[in-house]
C-alpha cells in the first residue's frame, strides 16, 4: 500500500493548491479562501516539500503549475469531492438536502440559469451555489477537468464520457437596427443576409460555433465585419448601425433591445437546445441529483420558459 498519504500534507493544503490553480496567483487564492498570503505561501511550500517536487512556478504575475502540480490537483479534486459527497450524504441521512452545487455556464445561459437556480434554492435553502460563466471554450476546459457538477451548453462537446440532459430550446435570431434596408423585407434569402456586414461573437463562443455550423450546412459565407466578446456589446453595435448579427433569443430578451428588429430570414432561426452536461466519471452528489430531478420535471421547464425576461 502506498504511503504517500502519510507524507502529503493536510486536506487544507490540497484545497489551497486547487485554489491556486483556479485563481492563478497566491494573492487571489488567499482572497478566495479568506487566508493571508503568508499562510497560503507557507502551506504551499510545505506541500511541495512533502511531495518532493516543485508544484508551481511564476511567470510574471501569474502562477503556472508543473506537471507534478497538475497531477496533485487532479487527485486533490477527487479527494475533496469525496469529502463533499460524504458531507452531503450524511446531511441527507438527517433528512436535509445541503451542500455545494458547482455549475458552469456559457455566456448566453447566464440570462436564464439564475431563474432556474433561484427557484431550486428556494426548495433547498441550505444549498450553496458556485456559478462560473465563460465562453464555450472556457467551459469545455472546466468540463474536461471535472471541476463542476454540471456545465450548461447549447453545443456540448461530443464525447462518450459526458452525460447530456436536454432541457430548454435556444433559438438564434437574425437581427438588424430599426430602419435597416432589410428590416421591412419578407423572407430574406440567407445569402442576401450574409452579404450585409455581420457582427459576430468571438472564437470559442457557443453562438459563433452554432452560426458557423449552420452556414457551412447551407454553403453560405458571412461578411464578418467585427468580432465582439459580449452579447450586450453586439446589440448596441447593431443598434448604432454598424451591421447585422445573430444572437440567442435569451440575449435579446434582457437589457435594451428597443432599437433592434428580428429579421425574417430563410433557414432562420437557428434552432438549438440547452443541455445540462456532467461527467460519467464524476459521482453525482445528492445536491446535483436533486437539481437533475428538478430540471426533468416538465412543469418546471414550462414555468421557467414563461418567466424568462422579456417573455
Amino acid at each position: 500500500m502506498s504511503r504517500l498519504h502519510a507524507r502529503v500534507g493536510t486536506i487544507r493544503q490540497l484545497e489551497i493548491l486547487c485554489a491556486l490553480k483556479d485563481h492563478g496567483s497566491v494573492m487571489a487564492a488567499a482572497k478566495a479562501l479568506h487566508l493571508t498570503q503568508p499562510t497560503v505561501s507557507m502551506q504551499l511550500r510545505k506541500l511541495s516539500e512533502a511531495v518532493g517536487m516543485p508544484l508551481y512556478f511564476q511567470v510574471g504575475r501569474q502562477i503556472q503549475l508543473t506537471d507534478a502540480g497538475l497531477a496533485v490537483v487532479a487527485s486533490a479534486r477527487e479527494i475533496l469531492s469525496c469529502f463533499e459527497r460524504l458531507d452531503m450524504n450524511l446531511t441527507k441521512m438527517r433528512g436535509l438536502t445541503a451542500g455545494t452545487l458547482r455549475i458552469a455556464v456559457v455566456t448566453t445561459a447566464k440570462y436564464f440559469i439564475p431563474h432556474l437556480i433561484g427557484d431550486f434554492c428556494q426548495l433547498y435553502p441550505d444549498i450553496n451555489v458556485e456559478l462560473k460563466v465563460g465562453n464555450r471554450e472556457q467551459i469545455s476546459a472546466r468540463m474536461a477537468e471535472g471541476i463542476d457538477d454540471f456545465c450548461v451548453f447549447s453545443h456540448p462537446p461530443k464525447k462518450a464520457e459526458y452525460l447530456l440532459t436536454e432541457f430548454l430550446p435556444n433559438n438564434l435570431m437574425a437581427i438588424a437596427p430599426h430602419g435597416h434596408a432589410l428590416s421591412k423585407a419578407g423572407r430574406i434569402p440567407l445569402q442576401e443576409f450574409a452579404r450585409a456586414p455581420v457582427l459576430m461573437r468571438e472564437q470559442g463562443s457557443g453562438t459563433r460555433y452554432a452560426i458557423e455550423r449552420h452556414m457551412e450546412k447551407h454553403n453560405c459565407d458571412l461578411n464578418v465585419r467585427m468580432t465582439i466578446e459580449s452579447n450586450e456589446a453586439v446589440k448596441h453595435m447593431v443598434m448604432s448601425g454598424m451591421g447585422v448579427s445573430i444572437l440567442s433569443e435569451h440575449a435579446l430578451s434582457v437589457g435594451d433591445s428597443s432599437g433592434l428588429v428580428v429579421l425574417d430570414v430563410e433557414d432562420m432561426p437557428i434552432k438549438t437546445n440547452w443541455f445540462l452536461v456532467r461527467s460519467r466519471s464524476r459521482p453525482i452528489s445528492p445536491v446535483a441529483e436533486a437539481l437533475l430531478d428538478y430540471v426533468k420535471q416538465e412543469d418546471r421547464l414550462a414555468q421557467l420558459t414563461t418567466m424568462l425576461p422579456g417573455e
